[in-house]
């Protein structure tokens, strides 16, 4: 598993979805996953630092794991299958470790809330993960250029990924250079 941040939250044009975009620490790898718009606004909200005038959802459920003793130390993007991504948020409580299953979106939601870290599964960032070339801001599919990638995946997986490279085809990518330098 790979440690990741919080690239950007970014919002479709075309659809107005939004999509969290985890950036590998160690590795130039980009993780899209979709989200819902209350869960990116309390993404942002928190990465923003706006005071809210009423815990919202994550912030209670924050305080509830933390009222019954518990401490979260890490979130995990576990499992990518149909299109649809899994994560475990994982408690400390009375010496003991536990794993709950959650949406990514929940997950990160709670994460940025009580400052631990974001880690990816290795084979769903294999999978779903992109590079971007430098000189072009274009996705690497496959360690190629997505106008001359291999990719070692199924006709049906990348008809259900294409979603995703629609979205991220279509980003203005200039931003991701300014943050290079």
């Amino acid at each position: 598993m790979q440690e990741v941040v919080i690239d950007s939250i970014r919002v479709s044009l075309m659809n107005y979805q939004r999509v969290v975009i985890l950036k590998g620490k160690a590795a130039d790898m980009y993780l899209p996953i979709w989200i819902g718009p209350g869960e990116a606004d309390s993404i942002a909200v928190k990465l923003q630092d706006v005071s809210v005038p009423r815990p919202l959802t994550h912030d209670l459920l924050n305080l509830v794991i933390t009222t019954l003793g518990g401490t979260v130390t890490h979130v995990l993007v576990s499992d990518l299958q149909n299109d649809t991504f899994y994560a475990k948020i994982t408690i400390q409580l009375n010496g003991s470790s536990f794993e709950v299953d959650s949406r990514p979106s929940d997950a990160i939601a709670l994460a940025v809330r009580v400052k631990v870290p974001i880690y990816v599964e290795d084979a769903v960032m294999e999978k779903a993960g992109v590079a971007l070339d430098l000189e072009t801001g274009k996705p690497i599919i496959g360690g190629e250029p997505e106008e001359k990638a291999v990719v070692k995946m199924s006709e049906d997986e990348l008809k259900r990924l294409s979603a995703f490279k629609e979205f991220i085809g279509g980003l203005d990518l200039e931003d991701f250079e300014k943050k290079q330098t």
